[in-house]
């Protein structure tokens, strides 16, 4: 409940900020899509009342909203779950590693970082480098191998990644 009082003010802030600074623009917001990714819930599956612990996952069930993001310069997904229970209504929260921190810590320059990020607005400093996108799986591929799990509703554009 901490968490989702805090993404609420937060996004409060920032379409606070966003009215203010594009005033004439009359600017007006979807419903928020609240996504979190690190939780336990009661649910109930072939009768039985469970609880599924999604860690790096997100819920999927019939008409629920998520976001699936890539890494700091691929794009992000809004997805809409369809339901199938044999995933328990789950889907990935992102793209997924494919190296440890560590390995792209050893990999990874700030170069290759400042190149993978080009016309990102990011941090692209030494303390970020085991965040680079090519620690990370293609965003693409884990979306097409979730095609049973979501429909995809938008995709999104990176242009800035607050990060750290």
């Amino acid at each position: 409940e901490y968490a989702k009082y805090n993404r609420a003010i937060m996004m409060g802030l920032f379409q606070e900020v966003v009215r203010k600074e594009f005033r004439k623009a009359k600017v007006t917001f979807d419903p928020v899509i609240s996504c979190h990714h690190n939780y336990v819930a009661e649910e109930r599956y072939e009768g039985m009342d469970l609880l599924v612990t999604r860690k790096g996952a997100i819920r999927a069930g019939s008409g629920d909203f998520g976001i699936i993001p890539g890494s700091m310069g691929t794009g992000s997904y809004i997805v809409k779950g369809l339901g199938n229970e044999k995933s328990f209504n789950s889907a990935s929260h992102g793209a997924g590693r494919r190296m440890s921190r560590n390995a792209a810590k050893k990999r990874f320059s700030t170069k290759d970082l400042e190149e993978q990020t080009r016309g990102v607005e990011c941090r692209k400093d030494s303390g970020v480098v085991d965040e680079i996108p090519g620690a990370y799986k293609p965003i693409e591929k884990v979306i097409d191998q979730q095609r049973d799990l979501v429909k995809v509703v938008a995709k999104l554009k990176q242009v800035i990644c607050v990060k750290g």
